[in-house]
């Protein structure tokens, strides 16, 4: 996004400050700043916290949501802890930030939103061991779509991006055609795919895409069992 002419970026961790993401965001020519947030907080001091990260380095335009602890687990096996925070980290989290970023939306008649979903889940499609996470994940995406409705009057846009499976986090592409993966496409994904359908989603003329979902997974279909 640094790269693509955006002035500033404000990102948000919950544990280890992202030293090296500020450092790439600065190279590439943008202001930078870093806010601690446990989106598993109270969600009183969640929106506190999010309040006051847009006053001291907003107003946003864009919003991407890359928050979500992901469970893997047969349902017979998980406990209303996950649960919660598998929904809390996932569903809550959006709302929250969505309600702290919007406003100046609205004021400005522009914006840029974009959720993560997962493999299916717009669909709800069905995967063994992802009951909590696949649910949470197509509510997100069906907070997404409503939300979609009734900002598309203010200039804003809220799509979600849905990776397959990326299991190699930091793999970038030039090293993912030189290996193979169980997909249609028949090589694993790379952060850089994934970031490709954030851009296209936030660029200011993509005004007429609103309530979308792109499936970075190479064509998969299925989950393992």
């Amino acid at each position: 996004m640094a790269r693509d002419g955006f002035s500033g970026v404000a990102i948000t961790y919950r544990n280890t400050p992202p030293d090296a993401t500020l450092a790439a965001i600065k190279a590439a020519g943008a202001a930078a700043s870093a806010e601690r947030v446990d989106f598993l907080d109270d969600p009183a001091r969640v929106e506190k916290s999010l309040d006051a990260l847009v006053r001291q380095h907003g107003p946003f335009d864009t919003l991407v949501h890359a928050v979500g602890p992901l469970v893997v687990k047969r349902f017979a096996r998980t406990t209303l802890e996950e649960y919660a925070e598998t929904f809390d980290g996932n569903v809550r989290s959006a709302i929250l930030a969505a309600r702290a970023t919007l406003p100046a939306m609205r004021d400005a008649k522009f914006g840029r939103v974009v959720f993560f979903g997962m493999l299916g889940s717009e669909q709800t499609r069905p995967f063994r061991s992802f009951s909590l996470y696949q649910s949470a994940k197509s509510a997100l995406v069906a907070f997404a779509r409503c939300l979609a409705l009734e900002e598309a009057a203010h200039g804003i846009t809220i799509n979600v991006v849905s990776p397959g499976d990326i299991r190699e986090k930091t793999l970038a592409r030039r090293q993912a055609y030189e290996r193979s993966a169980n997909n249609p496409r028949g090589r694993p994904g790379s952060f850089e795919d994934v970031a490709d359908a954030v851009r296209f989603f936030v660029a200011a003329e993509r005004d007429f895409i609103t309530g979308a979902v792109i499936e970075v997974g190479g064509g998969l279909q299925t989950a393992a069992e």
